[in-house]
């Protein structure tokens, strides 16, 4: 009894001590994604569903609208648009900011792709992409004026590309933001 009642205690600990985004694994390459929508930077909302079957879907989830290395990232997907469309992909960033911050985003640097408002997680948690919960704002001028971004949610910075079938074929974790485009291209190239 004193055995079973010391297992018990064990695997109860653990369970408490590991949060639930970490007890799901996520998706790996090979993996089936399965339907998700949000709402994207224009206020409407997007749906994967529009996308698999008729194209390559790149899925690329940042830390927050109009900082650093998200900039730079953006602006790099930006810049590819050309050669990503030659590969039939689309492109979509997913953060944890509100529509009206990624509409900021989208026009403070010329963006040509959608931005998707991820702002309880749920999106980046399907994926396995890690998350801190704590409210977060930043003020940035776009067109003269001064706007406070706000955002609860922060993701961390992975990169999944899902071909027509809906199969992830690509996922990293270990992604440099000027570079992500290039190396997506690559992988897309691979696919033909």
């Amino acid at each position: 009894m004193k055995i079973k009642s010391y297992i018990l205690i064990c695997i109860l600990s653990v369970m408490l001590i590991v949060p639930c985004s970490a007890q799901t694994a996520g998706l790996e390459v090979g993996d089936k994604v399965k339907p998700f929508s949000a709402k994207a930077d224009n206020g409407k909302t997007w749906k994967s569903t529009r996308v698999i079957g008729n194209k390559n879907l790149v899925v690329y989830f940042y830390p927050a609208a109009m900082t650093g290395g998200c900039t730079k990232q953006a602006c790099a997907y930006r810049d590819s648009k050309d050669d990503l469309a030659a590969l039939d992909a689309v492109v979509v960033g997913v953060s944890g900011d509100e529509v009206q911050n990624l509409e900021l985003f989208k026009r403070a640097h010329a963006l040509n792709f959608t931005l998707l408002s991820d702002p309880d997680g749920a999106i980046a948690e399907m994926f396995g992409v890690p998350v801190k919960r704590e409210e977060r704002s930043i003020e940035r001028e776009v067109d003269n004026n001064l706007y406070t971004l706000k955002r609860e949610v922060t993701t961390a910075r992975w990169t999944f590309v899902i071909n027509k079938d809906g199969k992830v074929v690509y996922k990293t974790a270990d992604v440099n933001a000027e570079q992500d485009s290039k190396n997506v291209v690559e992988v897309l190239q691979q696919l033909e």
